[in-house]
Order: structure tokens, then sequence, then C-alpha cells
């Protein structure tokens, strides 16, 4: 008869009862109760030395490598200053700040599951997106608006920008709106600190562009090419040609606007700048191989100049300007190129026919001309 569980200590003394009898046959007495010899020795060995005849716990009497309080505790008061930082972040922080018998990051995992400051892990939803990375800082920065957020007086507009190699957080300002005056001056002293980069990726919408008009450029992506940095806009309704940016966005609204109501603008400024420090100075970036941003970034060797530079074109290249309109005349005919452009002069280079041609300002295209078109 097999050992249930509602019986079970019962069943366990009556088999060392009658196994203890003199002439029992313990060989058929297991068989009669559904256990082996190994298991009916051992309630025999343990009722003869006056010990219980329940299960005992399989908890090791020593743990060895089991984690130190002092060393969960240190865990687990860095995970309450920075509560979005998982397992491996942790780990590359209390390394960096020289702590000893630091765990393993799926250690500190399971202690901060186990203090319940952790949420049980979530399925992947769909395939992992492909990522590029520029391959020196300054290539490429990446910048946008975050939305807005309430304040008790107003709302402010975070304009932010990093730097696609590094990840660096070179622009997180609190915004009263989100002009081209506003970012422009944004832009301007942080050039000024970083110096400039070869190319930004923005988005489509104002300021950056012109959403669904001829010419994608605006009044503040012109005056970037005049200070020949290269403009990128992004594939419209596609945020994640921006993923970068958009993925900080994330991280900045998870730690810094997550339940919080700030004052004013300043009061959110004060908030955005203490937390900017330490995203680029502490917080391990994964991406990075746990090291900081400020760690891999370096600022360009590109300076911000005193005044635009004169917009000059190969003495053999055609040159236009471009009118009040925004267009252009060119074999007797009008161009639009964009009212972001009027008073400018663009060059027109030929570009693979006689027939096509590319509009230039400065170095870069930003429009085609094809003559065989119809007006």
């Amino acid at each position: 008869m097999p050992w249930t569980e509602v019986s079970i200590m019962q069943t366990r003394a009556e088999f060392v009862a009658l196994a203890q009898q003199e002439g029992a046959n313990v060989r058929a007495l297991c068989r009669q109760f559904g256990i082996s010899p190994p298991t009916a020795y051992k309630w025999l060995t343990r009722s003869a030395a006056g010990q219980p005849l329940s299960d005992r716990s399989r908890r090791p009497v020593r743990s060895p490598r089991q984690t130190a309080p002092s060393v969960a505790t240190q865990v687990i008061a860095l995970r309450q200053q920075h509560p979005t930082w998982g397992g491996r972040k942790l780990r590359a922080a209390l390394l960096a700040q020289g702590r000893d018998a630091v765990p393993s990051a799926s250690t500190i995992t399971t202690l901060l599951r186990r203090a319940g400051l952790l949420a049980p892990p979530q399925p992947r939803a769909g395939p992992a997106w492909q990522r590029f990375v520029q391959p020196a800082p300054n290539v490429l920065w990446q910048l946008d608006f975050k939305g807005h957020h309430a304040l008790a007086q107003g709302r402010s507009h975070p304009l932010t920008a990093l730097d696609d190699h590094s990840r660096f957080n070179l622009v997180l300002a609190a915004c009263a709106d989100e002009q081209t005056a506003t970012v422009q001056a944004q832009l301007e002293a942080t050039f000024r600190r970083y110096g400039l980069p070869q190319a930004i990726l923005c988005d489509n919408g104002p300021p950056w562009g012109t959403a669904g008009a001829a010419s994608p450029h605006s009044a503040l992506s012109v005056w970037l090419l005049r200070l020949g940095i290269a403009v990128w806009h992004g594939r419209p309704y596609h945020p994640q040609t921006q993923g970068k940016d958009e993925r900080f966005h994330r991280t900045f609204k998870a730690d810094v606007l997550a339940g919080h109501l700030y004052a004013d603008l300043a009061a959110a400024q004060r908030a955005y700048d203490r937390w900017r420090q330490v995203y680029n100075l502490e917080r391990p970036h994964e991406a990075l191989g746990l090291r900081p941003p400020a760690s891999v970034y370096q600022p360009s060797p590109r300076p911000f100049p005193a005044r635009l530079p004169p917009l000059d074109y190969p003495a053999d290249m055609a040159v236009r300007k471009v009118q009040q309109d925004g267009t252009i005349s060119f074999h007797h005919r009008r161009w639009l190129i964009g009212a972001a452009f009027a008073g400018l002069p663009v060059g027109l280079a030929p570009d693979g026919g006689a027939d096509r041609y590319a509009v230039l300002c400065g170095a870069q295209r930003v429009h085609t001309l094809l003559l065989a078109q119809p007006p």
C-alpha cells in the first residue's frame, strides 16, 4: 500500500513498530508497505537513535557561497538610488566603486526579486531591432523633443541630443516651447561647449523640417547646413530611425518624469541636470560594455564659428540665388527649392546625365532637378 501525504507519519510509525518486532521480515514488510529497503532502514536507524521520522530539510547546514548580508544591503541601497537599474548595471556600478565581493549580475537580480524590487521578466514582443552605430563620436548626433510634460506652472518641452557613437547626452533642456529660436539658442550653447558634429539626425516636423512640403528643410536645418553640418531627416512615422534618442527618452521618463510634478521650468531644469550628470558619468550603459557614456565620448575638434561662413562653390559650378518665394531660375524655368533658402546661393552640379542636376547648399544636396520633367 503506497504511503499517502495524509497518513505518512502514522504509516512510518506503524512500519517501524512492526519491523522492530522479534522475528519480523523487513523485506516482506517493505513490499507490503510499498517502500524500498534503503528507505526502510533509514527510518529504523532514526528510530533507534531517538530521532523524529519527519522529513529533514534539504537546506544545507552551511552555504559558503551565500551572499553576505552586508553585500545584499549595498545592492538594495544602490537599487533604491537608481530604481530603473538592473543586475548588470548595478554590478558594474559596485565594481566601479571598488566594493568587495560583488556578486554576479544574476545573483543581484535574484536579490532584487526577493526584495520585491524587480518585476518578473516579460517575454520579448517580436524580433529584436537591428542596431547601427557610428564609428566615432560626433559623426552623428540624434536630436528631438521628448513631447512635453505638465508643471505646476505651465509645461516643459524637454529638448534632447544624443551622440550616436557614445550615447553621451549633449542637450537636456527644459524649454518653454518648441520654436526655432529656442532650439537654435540651445544648440549654439552646445556647439560652443562640444564643437560641431558632422551630421544631425532629426524628424520631419517643425522646427527641424517641413513635413509634407516640397522641400523638407526649415530655417533651422538651413542654419545647420551653413555651419557645415549635414542634416538627415528620419523616415516619416518611423521613430525607430532615431532609436537611440527614443530609448534615451524612455529612460529619462522613467527616472525623472514619472511620478514627479515640478514647480516650474527652473525646478525641472535642476532635476534634468542632476540626472544628466548621473547618466553621463555614472550609469553603466550595456551598449558600451557597461561603461558610462562620458568614458567613450570626446568633444569635436570642429569649433563653433564666430559668424556663419559664406556659401562658396567651385568656379565651374552654376550658382543661383534663391528668391523670396523659394524658387530659382535655371534653363529658362522656375524651380522650387524651398522658402527656407531664400536669399542664399545654391550650387547646381550635373548628376549622372545632361538633364539631371543636384542642387547643393554648401556640401549637401538639398534638391534634384530633372530637366526632362514637365513644368
